[in-house]
């Protein structure tokens, strides 16, 4: 129909319904028209017996696998008696019920049979609906879920009753399939990039345990690492004069800001006055009182009292020796006094040429980890994009 003033234009052959508009040949069914759900429970965490057994005994913070294949928990035939639990069959979507943290709301689904604890409502499958597919709709819907909560501002939690009275627009069976199955793969390639990051972070660690410590040699290379101090490494720059206060950090602007915080950049400037022009070889950021070392090599702003600037000296590589400081963890002796303790380190190194070398190989390694991290960024894009698309039924799979 066309819309009028303050009306919605929709297409033809859409609706609209409570859910949002839809296609026409979809339903909405609330979760206790097609199946209905259960609640977990715990055993006795005082009686032995309980646990230790066979049975799969899943708590709410698993939920975050998401895709539940394996659980740590394990309980006894016993257990599974003598409390509330239930083993429930594989393809259950799953549904984090109470907390005021980031689990009550979260949706898995089991891939394997298992019992759960009280905080999770198990929704039943059966042959009148996909279960991926209600999985990947509740999973889109986590802060409307949230909003369902019972109690006072929504800080209670969520139940059964809720549970089995939430719409959902259901597309004919064969749709539902298509749906889970384009989004399965896509969650697929999201697993499969994330395990090799995994393993490139951890061949990149045992590269920089060896590597940076002497213990193995690059080829070309030989003779004793010398024994350093502070100030034959590192030059320190007076950051007091580039320093802004943190109530100037802003979302958007021309330079980046740095500071002793966890995240790389902060926040951004448009202050031309307070940027530090990095100079060739980069520059080491870390925090009076922090263990965060950042390497960096791009101009930008020193945020907040407190963050500390290095170079390196003549015959140094700053970034050979920013990687030694991230492998020994420069753990803080102390509040504010992390720099101290800094400057009374030891440090060894290779001559110039070798810490070049090193170097070389560990950015190579950085940099195509961040290739494979832009890569899932991407893909986890696409994926937000498809749940829009196909759950809304603006892209038709068949």
């Amino acid at each position: 129909m066309t819309a009028g003033a303050g009306m919605i234009e929709i297409r033809p052959g859409y609706k609209q319904t409570e859910v949002g508009v839809i296609p026409e040949d979809w339903q909405i069914k609330r979760i206790g028209d097609f199946t209905d759900c259960t609640a977990g429970g715990t055993p006795s965490t005082f009686v032995k017996s309980f646990w230790g057994g066979n049975i799969r005994w899943m708590n709410s913070g698993e939920l975050n696998l998401k895709i539940v294949s394996e659980v740590d928990g394990r309980i006894t035939e016993d257990g599974l008696r003598n409390s509330s639990t239930k083993e429930i069959p594989p393809y259950c979507v799953l549904v984090g019920l109470a907390g005021q943290g980031k689990t009550r709301g979260t949706v898995a689904i089991n891939t394997v049979g298992l019992c759960t604890n009280q905080s999770i409502a198990a929704i039943f499958p059966n042959d009148t609906f996909e279960a991926k597919y209600l999985f990947y709709n509740l999973e889109n819907r986590y802060l409307e879920l949230r909003n369902l909560s019972t109690g006072e501002g929504g800080r209670g939690g969520l139940n059964l009753t809720i549970i089995r009275n939430i719409p959902v627009p259901l597309p004919p069976l064969a749709e539902q399939r298509a749906i889970a199955a384009a989004l399965s793969d896509v969650d697929g390639l999201l697993t499969a990039l994330a395990e090799l990051i995994a393993k490139k972070r951890a061949i990149k660690q045992a590269a920089m345990q060896q590597l940076l410590t002497g213990q193995t040699r690059l080829p070309g290379f030989s003779g004793e690492w010398k024994k350093l101090a502070f100030d034959d490494v590192f030059s320190c720059i007076n950051s007091k004069s580039f320093q802004i206060q943190t109530n100037e950090y802003h979302e958007w602007g021309v330079y980046p800001i740095v500071d002793q915080g966890k995240n790389l950049i902060a926040g951004y400037s448009d202050r031309i006055d307070k940027l530090l022009k990095c100079p060739p070889g980069g520059l080491i950021v870390f925090g009076d009182h922090t263990c965060i070392v950042k390497y960096v090599d791009f101009d930008f702003v020193v945020g907040a009292d407190g963050t500390q600037i290095l170079t390196a000296t003549p015959g140094q590589i700053l970034q050979f020796h920013a990687y030694q400081l991230v492998l020994s963890g420069v753990l803080p002796t102390g509040y504010n006094r992390h720099f101290k303790y800094l400057r009374d380190r030891t440090f060894f190194a290779p001559i110039e040429n070798e810490q070049r070398a090193i170097t070389s190989i560990l950015a190579d390694m950085d940099a195509e980890i961040s290739a494979l991290e832009a890569q899932r960024a991407k893909v986890q894009a696409l994926k937000q994009g498809m749940l829009q698309e196909l759950l809304t039924g603006r892209t038709r799979l068949v």
